[in-house]
């Protein structure tokens, strides 16, 4: 019976319950609610993440329309225009993203702050984890125990304590060297080259692993070459000011201290587009609203964005993102 949810009414009833709580954190913490548009002739540019395009000629404006990413774009504009501590919780859209944990169509909760450090985002993230974890929501749902503090590590520390070494200094040569000592085996599609392919093998069968022994980690401090929107701090290495969130095994949300300079987003959506050229894959409009207004003036702040359904999976113990959504891509 295609017509009926996948997802019980009673775990329907509990998304309610904790869409309704992170709404009532949020606001009282001073954050205010808003909401952008899910099309635009802009969109956010990573290599490995497809927009759903609507084709040119369904609107009024020159080019195709993009079903949004994740509404970044759009907040920053309004944090240009003068907002102070927001956020949006609702749906984003990337194409070819299905499976047991994922679909084309998900929730999306994402928040700034003027101000705040990306440490101020992770103490903030900490409380609101926390707060989704304390609720009673009866016997399908009690409450979650977490770790007294979750910890702060660094990606390279973190690489040293997982497989003895750190790695932000290694070339892609001495990464391969190193994934054959360990006994880490490449797909055949990873490049020898591709140095961000590698380390993300490495975290992914080494260091995350370890990490879910901890409870509750912030991830910091991320590779240069990963910095997305995150502001890059000079050293050496040089580091990507930016943090994940795992609580277990479940990757939760990511944060960056924000890009304020409009010439380097540029170049970067440029260079994104590059990869995305030399993958076979179109390349994406890299002029956007969001450069004019870094241009104009972007002030010092923080964001997170969080994967709400992730977050809702993690806290009703289920598996499979079908089981909290009332109809996935196959019965929409």
């Amino acid at each position: 019976m295609t017509f009926l949810p996948t997802a019980t009414v009673e775990t329907l009833r509990l998304r309610a319950r904790l869409l309704s709580a992170t709404r009532q954190f949020f606001d009282s913490h001073g954050y205010w609610e808003v909401d952008t548009p899910h099309l635009s002739r802009d969109t956010c540019i990573d290599a490995w993440i497809d927009p759903v395009a609507l084709p040119a000629g369904v609107s009024p404006t020159s080019g195709p329309l993009y079903l949004q990413t994740s509404p970044e774009f759009a907040m920053k504009r309004l944090v240009v225009a003068g907002v102070d501590a927001i956020y949006q919780l609702g749906h984003v859209f990337r194409g070819g993203e299905s499976g047991p944990r994922h679909n084309p169509e998900f929730t999306m909760l994402e928040w700034y702050r003027v101000g705040d450090s990306y440490h101020d985002q992770m103490t903030f993230t900490e409380g609101f984890v926390r707060s989704i974890a304390g609720l009673d929501l009866g016997p399908l749902a009690p409450p979650i125990s977490l770790p007294t503090t979750f910890e702060r590590i660094s990606y390279d520390e973190a690489f040293k304590h997982a497989i003895g070494t750190r790695v932000l200094s290694l070339e892609t040569a001495e990464l391969v060297g190193l994934a054959a000592r360990i006994g880490v085996n490449a797909p055949q599609s990873l490049s020898r080259t591709d140095r961000d392919g590698w380390l993300n093998l490495l975290l992914a069968e080494k260091v995350e692993p370890w990490l879910a022994t901890l409870g509750a980690v912030f991830l910091l401090d991320y590779p240069e070459t990963q910095s997305a929107l995150a502001r890059v701090r000079p050293g050496k290495p040089a580091v990507a000011e930016r943090f994940e969130l795992y609580v277990g095994r479940v990757e939760l949300c990511n944060g960056y201290q924000e890009l304020t300079d409009g010439e380097e987003l540029l170049r970067r959506m440029r260079r994104q587009n590059d990869l995305r050229i030399a993958a076979g894959i179109p390349s994406l409009p890299a002029n956007s609203r969001l450069v004019d207004a870094l241009r104009a003036g972007l002030p010092d702040c923080s964001g997170v964005a969080l994967g709400f359904d992730r977050l809702l999976m993690w806290r009703l113990g289920a598996e499979r993102i079908d089981e909290i959504i009332p109809f996935p891509v196959d019965r929409a």
